[in-house]
């Protein structure tokens, strides 16, 4: 599985990082190597970038670098991808709309 494919929320454990060149080389001097912990904290409309936290930093990421880097799953994947689906990625019952009476 790659990191590309991960949804909002999703923790991970990097495998490899398959790109090569400058970018891999880059990648991995942010942290991305193998065995590395991560999450997946948001992900851009449209296939936009992921916002990744590795290593205790939070990283922007493009999707085409992404789908470059093999990770497994830690947890459940399915249970974000339906609570995402269901909420629309809120978690939390408050709402980010204001109240007319305020």
């Amino acid at each position: 599985m790659f990191l590309s494919d991960a949804p909002k929320g999703a923790s991970f454990t990097v495998s490899k990082v398959t790109l090569g060149k400058e970018v891999g080389k880059r990648l991995a001097d942010m942290g991305f190597t193998a065995g590395a912990e991560g999450a997946v904290v948001r992900v851009g409309f449209f296939r936009g970038p992921l916002q990744v936290r590795i290593r205790d930093y939070d990283i922007l990421i493009r999707r085409v670098e992404a789908a470059g880097i093999e990770v497994e799953p830690v947890g459940d994947w399915s249970a974000i991808r339906d609570a995402t689906r269901l909420f629309g990625g809120r978690t939390s019952g408050t709402s980010s709309r204001r109240s007319r009476h305020e």
